[in-house]
């Protein structure tokens, strides 16, 4: 088997890296910049090992353009290059001095920002020709000149330049003239560099004069080289914080706090992560956390650094331990990023449990701003969510905020049913649900005000993680029934006076779009209303889950169930099925007569069914027969109550007031309803 190594060429490289190397031409400018920067930071660190007697006070960076001639300059006063470093750093793709330099000077030049050796290229994105003109450090150096059109020759000579430092020329390609603009050149310098750890000059200082703005002798630096999250917390006050945001968010509402990140150990990572007011708007965008490395603007897409329901916040992170692709433009993934991710997230989580230990009354004002944001992270992080069950609060109809432990030992006496379930009563709103709400705090229980956007799986999760706890909207069933501790009262009608009343009232129930009605009885307070409307909890909740899980998308099709309980000791309810009875009773007597005797004879037959092997052949015809008669009887009996019951103001009167308390009464049957009130008075 034969060996050997790939080759190479400049000829076939120098197009691919010119075309392809950034994702965005305008990234040259940031990588020219931050070479720039890493020739001070290099002059610096030799300073301070001793390798450099100089003065390093007065390091900057300089950026002009001469529209006249076409060129675009980055100009420092760093570290310089000899020849033999030209022919090193420049003629050898991808070979990376602060790559070198860093492995030389590894416990103090953890500022220099470049790695891969390849940002130098990023010049003939947009440049027909580039020139180095440069003088080292070194005593005795001599200037050099290095000369390139984008093709793989070169020109390299002696120089002479009086100054240290390397001063790069682009002559701007035609089809890029817009990087000769100072307007986009500022624009870009102010992306990409405002945070840079050295001093970037951009032109001149202007001033009014004249009824104009005219240059001043004073540089314009564009760059704050001291960002906040590069100083300790102990020497900002809240107004720096503050200040710090309105300049990277500008025109948006003041954040309502804050987290200064600082680690340094088992990674190096330092920011700004600022809470904005959410409520319930649940806009997960990419753009609001901005990555630094070493000071250097990276990207806004931080997916996998910082976890998804963490990108509500705003603000920024700086590490040098993230790891990126060779454009400096995108993360790659590794064990370290895994961590930076988890630590975020404890951090975020330590902050919040320390706000709500300390200024427990400002955390309850602030909740419902950051509600969103808190529920979403217990929802999609299983340790941030075991960190907020510390702090998450609940609040009630009334306006009071608990946490969940102490909310659980506020209603554990009282809420707790025959089976040791401890139910949690919750409504979604306070306006629409008034009557249900009511019915239940006068008997003593608390009711939650659950009305989030993310409430519904929010609800779910908390029953997983809570043993024998069930969480019931208080409109799902009547007031008794809601927590039950003891058996239903019996219902005091006859069996005749049941089938009467259910028909009655189901035959006047309204056709409401994707929505049923079934009647049932209970035995409430004479003093509860005549009949309540309730929704079954657990296909209510399957609806509304149905929004979040694509999968259980078949619930969110099926059509509202509403369930009409008729209290039967409430006197209007007795008095209409007691008035139907004896209306109808001699119309019902023989259709009942006729109907039970079929159902003998139905009974008979099927009774001759042996071992569940079906009834006798010659018998089939018989049971066929008789059920048909049944089903004609009872659909006789229910068209007779029908008939009545459509000339009843009464019970229509009756429905219309439980649909008109539930929202559900609208159109023509209100109108209806209000001239039959009117009729009624």
């Amino acid at each position: 088997m034969a060996k050997g190594s790939i080759g190479v060429t400049t000829t076939n490289i120098f197009p691919v890296i010119k075309k392809f190397l950034y994702s965005d031409h305008e990234i040259f400018l940031r990588e020219l910049v931050s070479n720039a920067v890493d020739a001070t930071q290099k002059l610096k660190t030799l300073a301070s090992a001793g390798e450099f007697n100089g003065s390093t006070d007065d390091l900057k960076v300089n950026v002009s353009i001469n529209k006249d001639a076409g060129t675009l300059t980055i100009t420092d006063n760093g570290i310089g290059m000899t020849a033999e470093d030209v022919d090193k750093y420049i003629n050898q793709i991808a070979f990376s001095g602060a790559e070198e330099f860093l492995n030389k000077y590894k416990d103090s030049s953890n500022a220099i920002i470049g790695h891969f050796g390849l940002g130098f290229y990023s010049a003939f994105m947009v440049a027909k020709k580039v020139e180095i003109h440069t003088l080292s450090y070194k005593e005795g150096a001599k200037g050099v000149c290095w000369s390139c059109d984008g093709s793989p020759e070169y020109e390299m000579g002696d120089y002479d330049k009086a100054e240290r430092g390397t001063e790069i020329v682009l002559f701007i390609d035609d089809e890029e003239k817009e990087f000769l603009e100072q307007t986009r050149i500022n624009t870009l310098l102010n992306k990409y560099c405002r945070f840079l750890p050295v001093p970037v000059v951009f032109g001149k200082e202007q001033e009014w004069k004249d009824g104009k703005y005219v240059d001043t002798e004073k540089d314009k630096v564009i760059n704050d080289i001291e960002p906040m999250w590069t100083r300790k917390p102990t020497e900002l006050t809240d107004e720096d914080y503050l200040k710090f945001y309105r300049a990277i968010q500008p025109a948006q509402e003041d954040p309502l706090f804050w987290i200064h990140l600082n680690v340094d150990f088992p990674f190096t990572l330092t920011g700004i992560l600022y809470f904005p007011k959410i409520k319930n708007n649940l806009d997960i965008r990419k753009d609001r956390i901005q990555l630094y490395c070493n000071q250097v603007y990276v990207t806004d897409s931080v997916e996998g650094v910082v976890p998804e329901f963490l990108m509500l916040l705003q603000g920024v992170i700086d590490s040098p331990d993230i790891p990126l692709n060779v454009s400096r433009s995108y993360l790659q993934s590794d064990r370290n990023v895994k961590k930076i991710s988890s630590y975020i997230t404890k951090k975020v989580a330590s902050r919040l449990e320390e706000i709500a230990k300390n200024d427990p009354k400002a955390f309850e004002e602030k909740w419902n701003d950051i509600k969103i944001f808190i529920e979403y992270g217990m929802l999609s992080d299983e340790k941030f969510c075991d960190q907020a069950m510390k702090f998450t609060l609940i609040e009630s109809t009334d306006g009071k905020f608990n946490k969940l432990d102490d909310y659980k030992k506020l209603i554990e006496g009282n809420q707790t049913d025959k089976d040791g379930n401890l139910i949690y009563l919750y409504a979604t709103d306070k306006e629409t649900q008034y009557s249900y709400i009511k019915a239940a705090t006068d008997k003593g229980y608390d009711v939650l005000l659950m009305n989030g956007q993310l409430d519904v799986p929010f609800v779910g999760m908390l029953e997983q993680k809570s043993e024998k706890t069930r969480f019931v909207r208080v409109d799902s069933d009547v007031v008794d029934r809601l927590i039950i501790k003891e058996d239903f009262k019996a219902i005091e009608l006859t069996q005749s006076q049941q089938e009467i009343g259910i028909q009655l009232f189901q035959s006047q129930t309204p056709s409401v779009e994707k929505g049923n009605f079934t009647v049932n009885y209970a035995a409430l307070s004479a003093d509860e209303q005549p009949i309540v409307i309730t929704q079954s909890e657990y296909m209510r909740r399957m609806k509304e889950m149905a929004q979040f899980q694509p999968g259980m998308s078949f619930y969110g099709e099926l059509p509202d169930t509403y369930t009409l309980t008729l209290n039967t000791n409430h006197r209007l309810i007795k008095d209409v099925i007691e008035a139907a009875e004896q209306s109808l009773e001699s119309e019902l007597k023989p259709l009942d007569d006729e109907l039970s005797a079929t159902n003998n004879v139905i009974n008979a037959i099927r009774s001759l069914d042996k071992d569940n092997k079906g009834v006798p052949e010659d018998k089939k015809k018989d049971l066929e027969d008789n059920e048909a008669k049944a089903r004609e009887l009872r659909d006789k009996k229910n068209a007779t109550i029908a008939t009545y019951a459509s000339k009843q103001d009464k019970v229509k009167q009756l429905i219309d007031i439980a649909l008109l308390s539930n929202g559900l009464l609208k159109g023509e049957a209100l109108s209806n309803f209000l001239r039959r009130s009117v009729d009624l008075l």
